[in-house]
């Protein structure tokens, strides 16, 4: 399954960087392929993988804030594997060209 994850404090000010960072790095150390942008994170797991990772993320940030805002979008598809990169590459096979990634 595929999972995109957007999660800050709302208590903290204008500036959340170094609260976000704090996430990727729990995300990264938990060995899922994942494909961060500007304004989520997408990871491909299992459920139990995704949303134990999920979980740790908002215990983290809970423990430095009285309100974090979180939305998370899945896309569970049945036997599906390497959609993170394979969706995409799908999109440009269409295109017949490449596309920013």
């Amino acid at each position: 399954m595929l999972a995109s994850l957007s999660i800050f404090p709302t208590d903290k000010g204008e500036s959340v960087g170094r609260y976000v960072a704090k996430i990727i790095d729990l995300i990264d150390k938990s060995r899922l392929p994942y494909r961060t942008s500007a304004m989520s994170t997408v990871m491909e797991g299992s459920w139990d993988q995704v949303f134990g990772v999920i979980k740790r993320c908002h215990h983290a940030l809970a423990k430095e804030s009285n309100r974090v805002y979180m939305v998370i979008t899945v896309d569970d598809r049945k036997k599906a594997k390497n959609r993170l990169s394979g969706k995409v590459d799908r999109i440009e096979q269409v295109l017949k060209r490449k596309i920013k990634r």
